[in-house]
């Protein structure tokens, strides 16, 4: 399935179930799976990534109770997607609250060199259909009305990127970094995003992309990138002062 290809690593095989689950759910938190869309059979499943299939099935089953997978019998069934309506707002503040600052900061340190380089090569490489993409997912974000759409318009504009670089190894790396940045970036918490600036930067980048200008496109992909990093480093230590609300 080439929804799922990007956060299957090829450079080590996932050996548990509960692995399986996380990269499943990241998938559909990140928009890379539709609600409603089939998954592989489980021994399709289970080439992918590398696993027996009973460690598939023991995933699915685990999927299923989250409601986040539901299985249909008969010819036309199979593992179809249930996305959520919003994402785990509680899950993401408890996670970010157990990362220290150095955390933080290495994070986007990590983040800053894969985006800039994918927008590098996105502008020497990148076909006009990948770059017509981009501008489309620019606009979404600028239209999207709720957290879920932000973070999966945010989050596909930046893997988008990598794929027009026409690096595989910088693709996957880049959906690993959305599924633990995505949902960070974008939480209701003070001080808040500021929407249209975010999307002015991106607009940027993809003109950059555009224009075949990658010293430019590097430059402004790691400045977006790190522009968040002192939002988000504030929102931790309210985290760590406060602590997360229950």
């Amino acid at each position: 399935m080439s929804s799922l290809s990007p956060l299957v690593a090829s450079e080590a095989s996932v050996g548990r179930a509960d692995e399986i689950v996380q990269r499943i759910t990241e998938a559909i938190h990140l928009g890379l799976l539709d609600d409603g869309e089939r998954l592989p059979v489980e021994i399709d499943l289970a080439a992918q990534f590398g696993v027996a299939p009973m460690t598939v099935r023991e995933a699915l089953a685990t999927l299923r109770e989250q409601q986040l997978v539901e299985t249909r019998r008969g010819r036309s069934g199979g593992s179809f997607i249930r996305r959520p309506a919003s994402p785990p707002v509680d899950q993401l503040i408890q996670r970010l609250s157990r990362m220290s600052a150095s955390d933080v900061r290495d994070l986007f340190d990590e983040h800053t060199a894969i985006a800039g380089q994918a927008a590098r090569l996105a502008a020497e490489r990148a076909a006009p259909y990948a770059v017509r993409r981009l501008f489309a997912l620019t606009d979404q974000l600028g239209a999207a009305g709720t957290l879920g759409d932000r973070i999966r318009a945010d989050s596909r504009f930046h893997i988008q990127v990598a794929v027009a670089s026409q690096s595989a190894r910088l693709a996957r790396r880049e959906a690993t970094l959305q599924a633990e940045v995505a949902g960070l970036i974008w939480l209701p918490a003070e001080p808040e995003v500021d929407v249209a600036r975010y999307v002015e930067e991106m607009h940027a980048i993809a003109t950059a992309i555009a224009a075949e200008n990658p010293d430019d496109a590097r430059r402004l992909a790691e400045q977006h990138v790190m522009g968040q990093l002192a939002r988000l480093t504030q929102v931790n230590l309210d985290l760590s002062t406060t602590g997360p609300e229950t």
